[in-house]
Formats: structure tokens, sequence, C-alpha cells
């Protein structure tokens, strides 16, 4: 007897457990997992897309232990699942949501087109801990700034992680694209031997340091979180970034543990979820400033000195710090990348969106809707943004957040440090940068650039 099968199409969704998807897939018949290299994968920064192919590599193995496979084609969603839905003979398609407004616009396309083709389409809760149109304000609209975001939904329940289900293969697997031949990684050249070091993908990997952190990290992590001298966070960005974590697993996993550490930890996840919420009700925020006044401040374009802060060259440590953990890691520490911001849009009066198309480019936790959420928090031009007076000085924060150097030491000390010398075997050759060159003498003093920054800001304030 046949079975009727369903095809699976992954994007940010890339685990097995906690997969609402897979499960109502499973359910339906035999599955046929599908991975998709449309526009948007190519369109990805050069960190993102090698992380990108990690994750696939992962994901495969796992679908292989348990019977199945991971189908890799290439080409236009919609036509890519028309040509499988024929081939083998499917009935359904499952995906889980995405929240940006190009990809609502292009799954309620192919929606449509199928359901014309009388093939049932089910979407299914994404990578948010709440659906954005589930939390609205008293008045009906949806909430602009985080703490009464927090409030509305701290609360409630969030539904417990699903088990993998069993997955029943279809009577012949469709033919699949090469991963490898898909080079995913070519943009990272000599980079990505350096960053491989500093990685580790999947979704086992996920629930491994999820354990760590839970184990031995949550309990401080409220006092810790902020010290980039410390191994205080719980580094699972990158995890929920390409969803081999699930977020309620997450939530979940964190709820024995009751003590200060726990609810900041928990705060952050929905920190997170307010993101999505603002670029599902607000998808201009990837592009433009979220307050539409601001749309005239003096910021420059790309720039020479903004072409230095990309290069960890400015002459403020903890800056270059940040930077160069950047290139050599593909993550950065949250509190320095809110120092780093500021330094760029407010000392440098540089556009927020030179930043965030830097951050883009070499994170591995790329994350859309928090990387447009934060760089526009510390430029002052978005929703709940950081107000114009406050321009974190970044002597001050160093003194503050790395006490005795060791954070701004490892990563600009090439000649002691293993980090630092990494960052000179990671950059393009182009950029013409060695470890023997002398370190620079800072690109503005910061008391006249906070000043320079006042004056223009002093303009713009609510």
């Amino acid at each position: 007897m046949s079975k009727d099968v369903s095809i699976l199409w992954l994007r940010r969704d890339l685990r097995l457990s906690d997969h609402p998807a897979l499960c109502a897939a499973a359910e339906a018949g035999a599955v046929v997992p599908v991975f998709i290299r449309s526009a948007w994968v190519d369109d990805l920064g050069s960190a993102a897309r090698w992380r990108l192919g990690l994750s696939l590599d992962a994901l495969a193995g796992e679908l292989e232990d348990r019977g199945s496979r991971l189908i890799l084609r290439a080409g236009p969603p919609r036509e890519v699942l028309e040509a499988l839905i024929e081939e083998t003979g499917a009935t359904s398609v499952h995906w889980t949501r995405l929240y940006d407004g190009e990809s609502q616009e292009r799954d309620a396309e192919i929606k449509s087109a199928l359901k014309d083709q009388d093939i049932a389409v089910e979407s299914h809760p994404g990578h948010v801990l709440f659906e954005p149109w589930t939390v609205e304000t008293g008045s009906g609209s949806y909430y602009k700034v985080y703490t009464p975001y927090r409030k509305a939904v701290e609360d409630r329940d969030i539904p417990e992680p699903l088990d993998i289900p069993d997955l029943a293969a279809p009577g012949k697997w469709p033919e699949s694209d090469s991963l490898s031949d898909w080079n995913l990684s070519a943009d990272m050249n000599r980079g990505a031997e350096v960053v491989a070091g500093h990685v580790s993908a999947g979704p086992r990997a996920a629930v491994g340091r999820m354990g760590a952190f839970m184990r031995n990290g949550i309990v401080d992590y409220d006092d810790e979180r902020d010290r980039p001298d410390h191994d205080g966070t719980s580094k699972l960005s990158e995890y929920f970034a390409w969803g081999e974590l699930g977020i309620r697993q997450a939530w979940h996993a964190s709820k024995p543990h009751t003590g200060q550490g726990a609810q900041t930890f928990r705060q952050e996840l929905i920190w997170r979820d307010f993101a999505w919420h603002l670029i599902y009700h607000t998808p201009q925020i990837e592009e433009r400033n979220w307050r539409e006044k601001w749309d005239d401040f003096p910021w420059r374009d790309d720039n020479e000195d903004a072409e230095r802060w990309r290069r960890g060259m400015t002459g403020e440590p903890i800056v270059d710090a940040g930077m160069r953990q950047l290139y050599v890691t593909g993550w950065m520490h949250n509190r320095v990348r809110m120092i780093v911001a500021s330094y760029l849009t407010k000392h440098l009066m540089t556009h927020w969106k030179v930043g965030l198309d830097w951050f883009a480019e070499c994170l591995v936790d790329h994350d859309p809707a928090s990387n447009a959420m934060g760089w526009q928090w510390s430029a002052g031009s978005g929703p709940d943004a950081t107000p114009f007076f406050r321009v974190f000085n970044p002597a001050t924060q160093a003194e503050k957040f790395d006490p005795d150097g060791s954070y701004r030491d490892n990563w600009l000390r090439p000649e002691t440090y293993k980090d630092a010398a990494s960052f000179f075997q990671a950059i393009p050759r182009s950029w013409g940068m060695s470890a023997d060159d002398p370190y620079p003498d800072p690109l503005v003093d910061l008391k006249e650039g906070r000043e320079r920054a006042l004056d223009a800001y002093g303009e713009f304030k609510d």
C-alpha cells in the first residue's frame, strides 16, 4: 500500500526536535525534507552562508541516522516545490513560518498557488515564543517598547517541546544536489579555517551547549553576561539563528532555575522575540530608520574611518578587540557589540546601515531582526532606542567590563596571544595588514567625538 507523501520545506529550522512542521508532516505519512537554495541564501553574508552549510551537513547526518535524507535543490522555491510534488506524488507541503516581510509575501504566494493545485499547505509556528499577531496592546496595536511587551507575555503558557517523530521514507527518493557542489564557503576564503575552530554546528552541538550553560552558567548569568573577559554568555545565538535549537527548548530548559540569572536569561529570550515582533509589524526596520524623523540626521555614508572600524584599526582598544573577535570567530560579545555600534554611529557619525551590513557579512549567528533592532537601538533611530545623550565611552566601558584588560590583550597582542595572531591569518591579503604593524593612534578624541554627537543628536531628541 502506497504512503501519502509530505514535503517538509526547511528554512531557519534545521533540527528534528521540537519541530511542529516536521511532526505534522510525519503524521501525514512519508516525509521528504528539502532545503532550497534560493535568492535569500545567495544574499546571505559570507560567514552566515558558510555557517548554513555546516548546519545543513549536520542535519543531513542526523536524518540519515533515522533512515531519512535531506534533499537539496536550487532555484525559485515555488518551481522547486512544484517539481518535487510531481516527482514524489506529494499531497501536502509543510513549513515553519518566517516573519520578515519578504518571506511573508513569498510564502503567501506559494501557498495560494499550491492550494489552487489541490495541494494541502500548512505553515506552523516558527522561531519565536509568541506569534507576532497574538501580542497586542490594549488598543489593538503592536508593542513598540520592550518592557510593556515583556510584561504582556512573560506569564503566558508556552507549549512543551515536541519529541522527534518516527520518519517514514517515500517509496523512491528524489534526486538531490550535492552540498559540496554548492560551495557555500567560497567567499570565506582563508578565513573559513580560522573561524571553524570557534564553531560547533548542528542540533546535537546545540543541545550540548545548552546543557552546559544550564548546568554551569545560568546561575551567574545576570552578573557575568556583560563581561567579555569571562565566558558568561549562553553562546546559543548561532543555534537559534539557524533553528538548530528551538526557542521553546531553551525556555523550558531554564524553567527549573529560579534565580536572577535564569530570570534574566528568559528576559533575553523575550527581547529576541520582541525583535521579531517588530520586524513582522514594521519590516522596513531592516533598511530604513524606524523613526522617520531621523531620515534627515547627518550621518555619513561609508567612509575611510568606517573602513578602519571594520578592520579593527580605530586605535580605540576595546572597539578594535571586538572587531577582531568578530573576524576570527564570527561572533562578538553582546556588550562589545553595543560599544562598537555606539562608536561607529556616534563618535564616527557613520550611518547605522554601514555597521548592520558588516555584521550581516561577518556574523555566524546573524539574525536579521536582532541585528536591525540592535543597530537602530544603538543609533537612536529605532523603537525603544537608547536615549540620544547616551554615548558609550569605550574607555570607561572597558574599565568597567574588562577591568584587567585580558579581553583586549587577547585580541590585540598577536605576539603573545593565539587569538590575536589568528586575526592576521584570517583577513584578506588585500588589506595589507601584518601583525608587525604598529597599533594605530585613535581616530577621534573621545570627548570631542561625544560633544559632536550630542550637538547633532540634540536636534533630533523626542
